[in-house]
């Protein structure tokens, strides 16, 4: 039997990870909290967003060429994402922003960080 995913959901990491510069192309406050649009990274079901813990710091721009832009392939887009929230996890942990009853997302995590989890 396969485990129910947990989605949480935290305004105050919403607006947290939109603080952020854009973590693409590093453009200052005009960014969003952009959800992962991939079930394997966040659980994104049919008509669900994906949890909260799963969010990219993007701009509009940049949000928009990775839920629909044309000139990348999915797997291109899925990886821009996913670099993206990767350095916004750190940005916001190393600045001791990430709150502590949202769970950092174990993939985001380098081996030689995994101290990082459960804090």
């Amino acid at each position: 039997m396969f485990q129910k995913q947990k989605y949480f959901r935290s305004k105050k990491h919403l607006k947290l990870v939109a603080s952020l510069p854009c973590q693409v192309c590093g453009i200052e406050n005009q960014t969003q909290a952009a959800h992962s649009n991939w079930a394997k990274l966040g659980g994104k079901a049919k008509s669900l967003k994906a949890s909260d813990e799963y969010t990219a710091a993007l701009c509009l721009k940049c949000h928009y060429e990775i839920d629909q832009g044309k000139d990348m392939s999915k797997e291109e887009r899925q990886e821009m994402w996913e670099q993206a929230h990767v350095a916004t996890v750190k940005k916001l942990y190393i600045q001791g922003l990430w709150p502590v009853d949202v769970p950092i997302p174990a993939f985001t995590i380098e081996p030689q960080l995994s101290s990082l989890q459960g804090h």
